[in-house]
């Protein structure tokens, strides 16, 4: 499993450095201001549309400025697939749009497609026909991952895209879900997230024992996450429920 942390604006270029370097990284378009770095020193990259960022602000998402720097990055030879532009709680006709319209600009072998959880089973099946990945994203009433409902619906998702033996037709990334709790139960190619980056500021998490730096915590945290792979496959609620008495 490829473990993507995501890196922005947060901390001082040398924290950036320290976490990223031999790392596998995730870029928002709402804070690339570290991506120049984390191309020279991470093993790869990724980059997000930042629609997750714009949507929590309230803001419009800039499809155009997107494309943009999506095209400037995607040959770069550390990065891995570009997410393409999604609303988080849009309806599948306009996600549909968006990803025609994306499409139209940029490469597909490229991109990855995002499925949100409350979207139909029939449009994640469409996307694991098209894509080499498809990236799932937590949604409306699915929109907290880790509580029962959100189990329930992956359980649903899983069925879908895996064959009777649970391996996924296609490659599955996890936005927001580089939980060792939540991707040791999932058969994911990759999954991301920022608690490495966001987390190495809380000195209370360590305690007296804490590393001086916060670049050095945020080292911590990633080598902690990193010790914990991906299921191989999907074996539905006898593997949530053998998951939970280990807890």
């Amino acid at each position: 499993m490829i473990h993507y942390h995501g890196i922005s604006e947060g901390g001082t270029s040398r924290d950036a450095v320290a976490l990223a370097t031999g790392r596998h990284c995730f870029v928002s378009f709402e804070r690339p201001q570290r991506l120049e770095i984390i191309a020279g020193v991470s093993q790869s990259f990724a980059l997000d549309n930042g629609a997750f960022s714009a949507w929590r602000q309230g803001k419009e998402h800039d499809f155009a400025g997107f494309v943009e720097f999506a095209l400037k990055w995607v040959k770069h030879p550390a990065c891995d697939f570009v997410v393409i532009p999604d609303e988080i709680d849009g309806t599948e006709k306009n996600n549909d749009r968006l990803e025609a319209d994306f499409l139209r600009e940029f490469p597909e072998r490229y991109a990855a497609p995002v499925w949100h959880l409350h979207e139909s089973l029939p449009r994640l099946e469409r996307l694991a026909e098209r894509f080499h990945k498809v990236c799932l994203g937590s949604s409306d009433k699915f929109a907290t991952p880790n509580t029962p409902s959100w189990w329930a619906r992956i359980d649903e998702a899983m069925r879908a895209v895996c064959d009777v033996d649970g391996r996924p037709a296609v490659k599955l990334h996890g936005l927001r879900m580089l939980d060792p709790r939540i991707f040791s139960r999932l058969p994911l190619h990759s999954a991301d997230s920022t608690n490495a980056e966001r987390n190495g500021i809380l000195l209370k998490r360590f305690g007296m024992y804490a590393p001086p730096t916060r670049g050095q915590r945020s080292q911590v945290i990633a080598h902690c996450v990193e010790a914990t792979q991906s299921a191989p496959v999907w074996a539905g609620s006898r593997q949530r429920a053998f998951n939970l008495e280990l807890e």
